[in-house]
């Protein structure tokens, strides 16, 4: 296994922990900043992201160990001092990706499933895209490349950049003093996750603090204004495959449906949430105007159906484990059937929570899928069989009969008159 999936076997338990803390802390202050749906919602997204990394499903348009080959004029010794040069390179180049994915259209599809919870926790920071499946910020590296660092630093300093990004989302942290002048801290970032006209679009710092202050987009948060999480276009939607794609599919709608030949071209390239003056006018889209008014999206679940979401998570997190011990013993079309069958999964739960009809449609194709690769593979399970194969396809059916009884659960549910009408 490489170094970003063996470290997975030790961050994301790390992660549950302190998320839970963070909950247990919440309780005891009085601070709601925890939802079921909207957790679930989260830890799936988080899901989806590593297993699309796990089975390496994204292209570099340009990688860094192309440059490093080309542009190297000279090697930097020792090798602390290149760990701390590819520090700031990280950072630096983070900054602008993020950057980047703020303010330009196409690029905001890569990142709007970050910002999509209207709620600020632990489990947010999970919330990590699917949909950023081209890479190209190699081009921010080059210092680095002109001085030879290794790819390997990269390799390990990556995964290690991310997790460090894990702990600054959550509202039971104030503000930290000296920190608050180096480091991003839960104050800095709670800025750049509202949508509060006094810090839309600020603090793209990922580590250091100090580049938005150096180009200009840096905010402090203030005492009388008090964040508002989300989006301007909220999701309203816990289904984390939706969020990933559903602000490209609307660039795709604007763009067939705009009259101008040029906005068909440009829009694209805009700002993020410019559409063509003709498709604005003839399709509006809610849009949050006052957030002071925001009202955060719900559904109406039962305990069983939250308790049924809770337990097809945690199943899933364990195949994730068990897919990643295999991979190298198994073809790539194997694997990444497993990684789609796994993704459908969280399709089908949290569509099932949005009490959206479609769920059983992905339940089935999950159930077929799940059959399918069990056939053939002679009825093993990736090199599982016996008990383990058994409790997989009780487990196929179980999951396919329960979707069932949500699905008509909630079509009854609606048939239902409310007291309020009838009284």
């Amino acid at each position: 296994m490489n170094f970003y999936i063996t470290s997975l076997f030790f961050a994301i338990p790390t992660f549950v922990a302190l998320i839970l803390v963070e909950a247990i802390a919440a309780k005891r202050k009085g601070v709601e900043i925890n939802h079921s749906a909207d957790v679930i919602s989260s830890l799936s997204s988080g899901i989806t992201n590593t297993i699309r990394d796990g089975v390496k499903f994204s292209f570099a348009i340009i990688s860094y160990s192309w440059l490093v080959d080309h542009m190297t004029v000279y090697k930097l010794e020792p090798v602390w001092l290149a760990v701390v040069i590819a520090f700031v390179v990280e950072d630096f180049s983070g900054y602008w990706m993020h950057r980047l994915n703020h303010r330009v259209n196409i690029f905001w599809n890569r990142h709007i499933i970050h910002h999509s919870s209207e709620e600020f926790n632990l489990s947010c920071a999970l919330r990590q895209s699917i949909s950023n499946t081209l890479r190209f910020a190699a081009i921010f590296m080059i210092p680095a490349a002109l001085l030879g660092i290794p790819t390997k630093i990269f390799a390990i300093l990556g995964p290690l950049h991310l997790f460090m990004q894990f702990w600054y989302h959550t509202q039971l942290i104030g503000k930290l003093g000296l920190l608050e002048y180096i480091l991003v801290t839960p104050s800095h970032h709670r800025v750049h996750h509202a949508i509060n006209p006094e810090y839309i679009d600020r603090n793209y710092s990922q580590i250091l603090i100090f580049w938005d202050k150096l180009f200009g987009t840096f905010q402090p948060e203030l005492d009388d204004v008090k964040p508002v999480y989300g989006t301007l276009k909220p999701a309203q939607t816990w289904n984390p495959v939706i969020i990933n794609f559903k602000h490209m599919w609307q660039l795709f709608k604007d763009a067939w449906h705009t009259e101008r030949i040029l906005d068909k071209i440009r829009i694209w390239f805009m700002p993020t949430g410019w559409r063509p003056a003709d498709v604005k006018e003839k399709y509006p889209l809610q849009e949050v105007t006052n957030p002071e008014k925001q009202i955060k999206y719900k559904t109406e679940n039962s305990i069983l159906l939250v308790a049924n979401s809770w337990v097809q998570l945690n199943i899933t997190i364990i195949l994730m484990f068990h897919m990643f011990t295999i991979i190298p013993s198994f073809s790539a079309i194997l694997n990444y059937l497993y990684a789609i069958m796994l993704i459908v999964n969280v399709f089908s739960f949290t569509s099932t929570l949005d009490h959206r009809n479609y769920a059983l449609v992905a339940e089935s194709v999950k159930l077929s899928l799940g059959f399918s690769l069990l056939y053939f593979q002679n009825y093993s399970w990736f090199g599982l069989s016996g008990f383990y194969v058994y409790g997989l396809i009780f487990y196929f059916i179980t999951s396919f009969l329960l979707t069932y009884y949500f699905q008509n659960e909630i079509k009854i549910s609606s048939l239902r008159p409310d007291p309020a009408q009838v009284n």
